[in-house]
C-alpha cells in the first residue's frame, strides 16, 4: 500500500508511546503490591484528575434520557456559542460575538480546521521550540512547514518579536503561538505578545493562539486571552483542562468574522458537528457552583506547583522558569543524562526503578528538548509527595559525577 508523501514529515507522538509503556508497566509484577511492587505514580499525561463536575454530568445523562442526541448545527449550539460568549465578557472583560465562535470536536479539531483553511503546500507557520508536537504536525498535514524559533528560558521558553520579524520570509503565512504552553507552563509577556500580533498584522498574516491552559493563568501579568488584541487573532480553546472534560472532546474557535463561513464550510464536510451530548453538557459548565467548582481547582493546582517546583530543585532538577499556567513543570535533567543518553533514557529509567511516570522532551523541540523532562501535576497531592519521595531515592543512582 503506498503512503501519502506528507506522512514522513508527521512524527510518533512520543508522549503517548511513554504512556503506553508506562501502561504495560504497571500492569506487571514490579507494581503490584501483592507481589512486593509499588503502584506506578502517573505524572506524564496533562489530563485532570478531577473529572466534570456533578451538575455536567446530570446534564449529559438528562440529555440522553431526553433522545436529545440528534445532530447540532456545525457550527455547535447556538445556546453553547451564547455561553461562551457571556463567559468571556465575564471572566475577561471581552465582548466577543457568539457567531465568532465555532464549537468544535475538541481543539485538535479546531486546530485541524483552521490550518486546512489557511495553509497549503509551500507555506510557512512560525512556532516556538519548545512546543506541543500535535501543533506542528497540523500544519505538516496540510503540507505546510513549522519553522522553529528556539526559545530558552532567558525569554520564558517564548519566541520574541525579533524573532518573529528576522523568520519571517515570502513563503511566511503566521505563527501559531500557545500561552501558556504545553509543555512549560509559560505564557508570553503581553507586550511581547502586542508586538507580534502588530508584526504579524503588518506583513498581512495570521496569528493563531493555543489558550486551552488560559483558565489555568496562576500570574494575573499573563491572565489575559490574545484575542483583546483585535478580531484578527484566532483563538483556540478546549473544554478539557480548566473545564475537566478531556474525553469528551470538545472545543471551540473564535474566529475572524470573514473566516467563519469558511471554517463552517470545512467542517460540515470533516465533522458534521461535535458530539451533541457534550454539548449540552458543557452548558452546565457555565453554571455558578461549577464556575466556583473549577475556581476551587485552580486553586488546588497552584497549591500543587507551589509544591512540586521547590520540591524537584532541592532534588537537583532545574526549573529555570516557574510555570504560570497550566499544570507543567519543564525541568533541565541534564545534571541526569550521562553522556551519550538523553532524558527518553531517564524516563524509562525511572518509570523501572521508581515507578513514576514522566514525559521525556523528546516530542517538544529540536533545540536541546533532549535533556528536558515534562512533570504534570494534574494529579493529586497524595501522588506528588509519593514521587518526590521516589526520586529522592532513585536520583542519586543517575547523577552525573561532575554535576
Amino acid at each position: 500500500m503506498k503512503l501519502a508523501g506528507r506522512l514522513d514529515h508527521i512524527e510518533p507522538f512520543y508522549v503517548m508511546e511513554c504512556s503506553k509503556a508506562a501502561a504495560e508497566l504497571a500492569r506487571s509484577p514490579i507494581c503490584d503490591p501483592a507481589q512486593g511492587g509499588r503502584p506506578m505514580v502517573f505524572l506524564n499525561i496533562g489530563e485532570p484528575d478531577f473529572g466534570a463536575p456533578a451538575a455536567v454530568q446530570a446534564a449529559a445523562q438528562a440529555c440522553i434520557s431526553a433522545g436529545r442526541t440528534q445532530y447540532t448545527p456545525a457550527t455547535g449550539l447556538p445556546a453553547l456559542r451564547q455561553a461562551l460568549s457571556d463567559w468571556y465578557g465575564q471572566r475577561w472583560g471581552l465582548t466577543i460575538a457568539p457567531e465568532r465562535i465555532v464549537i468544535t470536536a475538541g481543539a485538535s479539531a479546531g486546530l485541524q480546521l483552521v490550518c486546512q483553511a489557511l495553509f497549503e503546500a509551500g507555506d510557512q507557520v512560525l512556532m516556538p521550540d519548545p512546543c506541543y508536537p500535535c501543533n506542528r504536525h497540523f500544519v505538516a498535514a496540510v503540507d505546510a512547514e513549522a519553522v522553529l524559533l528556539p526559545a530558552g528560558p532567558e525569554q520564558r521558553f517564548q519566541p520574541s518579536p525579533a524573532q518573529v520579524r528576522d523568520a519571517w520570509t515570502a513563503q511566511t503565512r503566521g505563527v501559531l503561538l500557545a500561552s501558556p504552553s504545553n509543555p512549560t507552563g509559560t505564557s508570553i509577556e503581553p507586550e511581547a505578545l502586542r508586538e507580534i500580533v502588530a508584526t504579524v498584522r503588518a506583513r498581512g498574516g495570521v496569528t493563531i493562539v493555543d489558550e486551552i491552559y488560559l483558565g489555568l493563568s496562576q500570574d494575573a501579568r499573563f491572565e489575559h486571552s490574545a484575542l483583546a488584541l483585535g478580531e484578527d487573532v484566532i483563538s483556540v480553546n478546549s473544554f478539557s483542562k480548566y473545564f475537566s472534560m478531556t474525553g469528551w472532546r470538545l472545543g471551540w474557535l473564535v474566529l475572524p468574522p470573514a473566516l467563519v463561513a469558511p471554517i463552517e464550510k470545512l467542517a460540515q464536510n470533516l465533522f458534521i458537528c461535535p458530539s451533541s451530548i457534550a454539548q449540552h453538557a458543557a452548558l452546565a459548565c457555565f453554571e455558578p457552583d461549577s464556575l466556583a467548582i473549577y475556581e476551587q481547582r485552580r486553586a488546588a493546582f497552584r497549591e500543587r506547583r507551589d509544591y512540586i517546583v521547590p520540591a524537584l530543585q532541592a532534588l537537583g532538577l532545574r526549573v529555570p522558569v516557574i510555570p504560570d499556567g497550566a499544570f507543567y513543570v519543564w525541568m533541565d535533567a541534564s545534571d541526569f543524562c550521562a553522556e551519550g543518553r538523553s532524558s527518553w533514557e531517564l524516563a524509562f529509567d525511572l518509570m523501572r526503578s521508581a515507578q513514576i511516570a514522566l514525559t521525556p522532551g523528546r516530542d517538544f523541540g529540536r533545540s536541546g528538548s533532549e535533556h528536558w523532562l515534562r512533570l504534570s501535576y494534574a494529579s493529586s497531592m497524595d501522588d506528588l509527595r509519593e514521587a518526590v519521595a521516589r526520586l529522592a531515592e532513585q536520583l542519586p543512582r543517575y547523577r552525573i559525577a561532575s554535576a
